[in-house]
């Protein structure tokens, strides 16, 4: 039987070894309005998601090519979206073209086009698609 407190050690490590900045709690992610929201006002907007993303981007680029590919993107995007987001048809997603797509998701994400994401609105369909590219 595995311990809870085996399982927090684990995460923990993990996080640790690869370098992963978010922050587990009680085996769970951290908030991510928490995470991102670096003017404090409880909600995400666009400039605050792409800031995120495009640190997650760098995070991802593993041979530091500018690009990221099929396994770079591990699950996050399906090879249906990849094709769509990749307007140059070579099977990688440049910085510019994944913000694209953290933009086309962030407007499906804000139903009542405020321009601001709230926990309800990350906790839909279209918010949990999004957060799958910055976190």
């Amino acid at each position: 039987m595995i311990s809870r407190r085996s399982v927090l050690l684990t995460l923990a490590a993990t996080a640790f070894a690869t370098g992963d900045s978010q922050v587990f709690a009680a085996g769970r992610r951290a908030d991510p309005i928490k995470m991102f929201d670096s003017d404090n006002d409880g909600t995400l907007d666009l400039a605050e998601t792409k800031k995120a993303a495009s640190a997650l981007f760098a995070k991802l680029d593993r041979d530091h090519d500018g690009t990221l590919d099929r396994r770079e993107l591990a699950g996050r995007l399906t090879a249906r979206e990849l094709a769509a987001a990749d307007p140059d048809h070579d099977g990688t997603l440049t910085l510019d073209e994944y913000l694209a797509v953290v933009e086309q998701r962030f407007n499906a994400a804000d139903p009542d086009k405020d321009g601001t994401l709230e926990a309800k609105e990350l906790k839909s369909r279209a918010g949990r698609a999004l957060l799958r590219l910055l976190q």
